[in-house]
């Protein structure tokens, strides 16, 4: 019914940026009444929530992100963004969307590789 995916990553070198979008696609989803969040999880390393927004546009980040990061959202398309500046190369991770704090099926992710 509902389906959450991502795209976006790539393989870049550290100081690059890079632009994620989540598309929240099923009929019936009114995006506008969640909110919504970007996750990361690392190899070896525990799924965090990088970036939060809620239905209003107030956003959240974690410490590592703040500064970097902007998470964006448009209701009308069911799109989350996420644009990352100055990525260094503990920002690898398979990213996710989804809605929080009760999540949907987790989507497929799309990496991000920052290396030298």
């Amino acid at each position: 019914q509902v389906q959450l995916v991502e795209s976006g990553g790539g393989f870049l070198q550290p100081g690059g940026s890079l632009s994620l979008s989540c598309v929240v696609s099923g009929s019936g989803t009114i995006l506008s009444l969640y909110a919504m969040g970007w996750f990361r999880q690392a190899p070896g390393k525990q799924r965090e929530l990088v970036a939060a927004i809620t239905p209003g546009g107030i956003t959240t980040y974690v410490d590592s992100a703040e500064g970097r990061f902007t998470i964006s959202r448009d209701n009308a398309k069911k799109t989350v963004m996420l644009r990352m500046l100055s990525l260094k190369p503990e920002d690898t991770a398979v990213y996710y969307c989804n809605t929080v704090p009760v999540h949907l099926n987790w989507g497929q992710g799309t990496q991000v590789t920052v290396s030298s």
